[in-house]
């Protein structure tokens, strides 16, 4: 987002701020010796009983296992339709609104099977400090509800960062940060919550990176939470992103909101049509 003449003095902490975790769990001491006399009968009892790791430690390919069921998971949500409702605010220091931007897309498919987007009515353009920039759309649509999928994973570095419960779901929290960030590229950087029986991505706190600054102008982004929910019972698909963050142009700070919600999944079928109004 690009500050058009944020008025300086607002002041306004960041929210949405990881909380902090757990370190992360050490991993297994070595076993006890067992007395010599006493090697065949620890031989059976291996093979008998296979090493498992302890309660509480990840599997050792924790980010490959997400990004595999991201994978599954992106490849049937392109099989749903779904609407997106977007409200950018202006918020003062106090939190009252100064001005927005809403806009509704359903996402669709042609006669083809081909996903696209089409805006549903006119976007309502009633922002005063702020221009939504193309990087701001491009994030709507690929870094809020991020989809950590195999051809992605390469271009982060992983870290696992320990265990929450997360709605009553026992969770693996995995911090995720870009290698390198190339010019034109936009990427995510920070915590997922991974439920630990299917992997799952259930939650995920962060911010889209870079911030863009130059000599002329400033394009930045805040901190946003993702929620996901099972849809159909199987596959966890993006439901809610908000954020509640302030911008730090030179300008002045400027805070802003974000509301994403992602409604009304349907699964696409052969046979299926949709059609829209005119505006």
């Amino acid at each position: 987002m690009t500050g058009r003449a944020a008025q300086p003095g607002m002041s306004f902490p960041r929210a949405n701020n990881p909380p902090a975790m757990p370190s992360a769990i050490q991993p297994t001491t070595s076993a006890a010796r067992k007395p010599p006399g006493n090697w065949i009968i620890g031989l059976i009892l291996a093979l008998a009983f296979p090493a498992t790791s302890r309660a509480g430690d990840p599997p050792p390919n924790l980010a490959r296992l997400v990004a595999k069921r991201e994978t599954e998971t992106q490849a049937e949500r392109n099989r749903y339709l779904y609407r997106q409702s977007v409200t950018v605010e202006e918020l003062t220091d106090r939190g009252s609104l100064r001005g927005d931007y809403k806009e509704v897309r359903e996402v669709i498919f042609s006669p083809q099977g081909e996903r696209g987007e089409q805006l549903v009515g006119r976007p309502e353009m009633r922002l005063k400090y702020l221009l939504l920039t193309e990087e701001d759309f491009r994030d709507i649509r690929d870094i809020q509800p991020l989809v950590l999928t195999e051809d992605r994973l390469w271009v982060y570095e992983t870290r696992f960062r320990g265990e929450e419960r997360v709605d009553d779901i026992d969770c693996w929290v995995l911090q995720v940060r870009p290698r390198q960030v190339l010019q034109g590229q936009r990427l995510f950087d920070g915590l997922l919550w991974v439920d630990q029986r299917q992997y799952n991505i259930v939650r995920l706190e962060g911010q889209a990176v870079p911030q863009i600054r130059t000599t002329r102008s400033e394009n930045l982004f805040p901190r946003f939470t993702t929620l996901r929910r099972p849809v159909d019972g199987k596959y966890w698909f993006p439901v809610y992103t908000w954020a509640d963050d302030t911008l730090a142009f030179r300008t002045g700070p400027q805070r802003i909101g974000l509301k994403i919600r992602y409604a009304d999944y349907r699964r696409f079928g052969a046979q299926s049509t949709v059609t829209f109004d005119k505006p």
